[in-house]
């Protein structure tokens, strides 16, 4: 078994399920210690156990990511636990049904997407960065989406603009912190399979088939199709690539028609 993130402290947003769930694991199995972070406590600590039966090093911070507060205490806690920050994985976002055109978008709709998706990844930049600095280098992995790169004629316009601003926040720190020894990167992904997709999408079929109909590749996204990704982007081979957006949607955004 490789050991591909060996001595290597990665916090992981978002890490009570699905994508973030798949991430914690993967990770701690390629040797990583994980900071398993979660709104919801007691999936944190599913996520934490799980790493820990199967022989890794993890702990549980519930957390919610759109706090100054919170961000603090989620960086704190990785450093009282590890010693250190080699990596930030800004996971966690939402979708909510209620976010659609910005016409019919209702206001609390559009600041709820941006609390978590853009000031989520904001805090966590700012007090998960200068631990990685101090560290000696490493890597931000930020979770944008295929929808900040193309129109969409069934638009979520809040949880679009929000993951667009990612892309840009993205740029930003690369050229900031590339020279500190910090690689920042984004990763768009299409349609995953995780319960924010599953738990609208699937429940109607005719929703389910507009969006396969537009997935050269036939089907959806695996949590794995991503993480793997992003494991790349967290360990040592990553080492040139900054300010990257990375792409991984089954040729969506290849397909004119």
């Amino acid at each position: 078994m490789s050991e591909r993130l060996k001595g290597k402290v990665c916090l992981i947003t978002g890490a009570g399920s699905g994508m973030g769930r798949v991430a914690a694991q993967v990770f701690a199995g390629e040797g990583a210690s994980i900071v398993a972070v979660d709104l919801r406590g007691q999936q944190a600590e599913e996520t934490a156990q799980l790493i820990i039966k199967t022989g890794g090093r993890g702990i549980a911070v519930q957390a919610d990511v759109s706090s100054d507060t919170d961000a603090q205490k989620m960086v704190a806690a990785a450093v009282k636990a590890f010693g250190k920050l080699d990596v930030l994985y800004n996971n966690a976002g939402i979708f909510p049904e209620k976010d659609h055109s910005v016409l019919d978008t209702d206001s609390e709709v559009w600041d709820q997407v941006y609390r978590v998706n853009l000031k989520g990844v904001y805090l966590g930049c700012k007090y998960g960065i200068p631990q990685i600095v101090k560290g000696g280098g490493g890597s931000v992995i930020n979770i944008a989406s295929f929808v900040a790169l193309v129109g969409c004629t069934v638009p979520q316009d809040a949880y679009t603009a929000s993951k667009g601003a990612v892309i840009a926040l993205t740029k930003s720190l690369a050229v900031q912190f590339g020279p500190k020894g910090v690689r920042s990167n984004a990763i768009c992904p299409g349609p995953i399979e995780t319960p924010l997709l599953t738990e609208w999408l699937f429940k109607e079929p005719a929703e389910k088939a507009k969006r396969l109909n537009r997935i050269p590749m036939g089907r959806f996204g695996k949590p794995e199709d991503v993480v793997y990704l992003a494991l790349y982007l967290a360990s040592p081979e990553s080492s040139w690539t900054n300010g990257a957006v990375m792409v991984v949607d089954g040729g969506i955004t290849s397909n004119y028609f």
